[in-house]
């Protein structure tokens, strides 16, 4: 990389850095979504996710897997606002009955196809800057900083939360490594299932991690995958525990 481009990308993070901690100043008090657990929303500045913000999510590692487990994230999120969801994709690889079971019911969604990253970024920050939505989620492998700064802008002129999941272009590189002016930046990865007392597979539990949040800092869960209503779920023998500044992975 040039260095002029490298530098110019440097002072374009900064700038954004700088906008954050004024709109989080002037942020106090905003409308957030929390979690409903008490171990999450303390963590999170605001005590939940700020409701008209950039969030991003990726999957922790390679393949379908913990993809599959960040959309089913966002998916619950957006559940939990009130409304239409609008989604912006580039792949027709969504699963209407999984998002169902996340609370993301398939009469909620409008689904916009699209043919490149530019495109999804363009129909995202229209349907923020509307107003009227309950959510606006995207799928991108790719977002400049300046793309990421107008989506959040316009999720603060909309009142609407935007959810861009992360995807990867190649294997083994970093969905989450360019600089974003996201409010919050996860990473999603699928853990061993709740055990169950006879033979099955229980409910799905995900490793999630807030690698970056703006004026927080980040932490680790392991998690239950969303119910029908969008709710995640403390797993039940960490839950009971004496001490619940614990149950965190470190």
């Amino acid at each position: 990389m040039p260095t002029s481009l490298a530098r110019a990308e440097r002072l374009a993070a900064l700038r954004a850095e700088v906008r954050a901690l004024e709109s989080a100043t002037a942020g106090e008090g905003r409308p957030c979504l929390p979690f409903g657990i008490e171990s999450i929303d303390s963590r999170l500045a605001g005590g939940g996710l700020a409701a008209a913000a950039l969030h991003e999510a990726a999957g922790d590692r390679d393949g379908l897997f913990d993809e599959a487990a960040a959309t089913l994230f966002l998916a619950a999120i957006a559940a939990r606002t009130h409304g239409t969801v609008l989604w912006a994709l580039a792949r027709r690889d969504l699963f209407a009955p999984g998002l169902a079971l996340a609370g993301l019911a398939p009469d909620r969604i409008l689904y916009a196809e699209c043919d490149r990253d530019e495109e999804v970024l363009a129909v995202m920050e229209e349907g923020l800057r509307h107003g009227s939505l309950g959510a606006v989620v995207g799928e991108t492998a790719r977002a400049p900083m300046a793309a990421t700064r107008r989506l959040q802008l316009a999720a603060e002129e909309g009142g609407t939360p935007a959810l861009m999941l992360k995807r990867r272009k190649k294997p083994g590189e970093d969905p989450l490594d360019l600089p974003s002016a996201a409010v919050t930046r996860w990473r999603i990865g699928c853990a061993p299932s709740s055990p169950l007392p006879v033979a099955g597979v229980g409910r799905p539990r995900w490793r999630l991690a807030l690698a970056r949040q703006r004026g927080g800092e980040p932490h680790e869960w392991i998690m239950e995958s969303p119910d029908a209503e969008g709710r995640l779920a403390l797993p039940s023998e960490l839950e009971h525990r004496p001490h619940r500044e614990r149950l965190a992975v470190a």
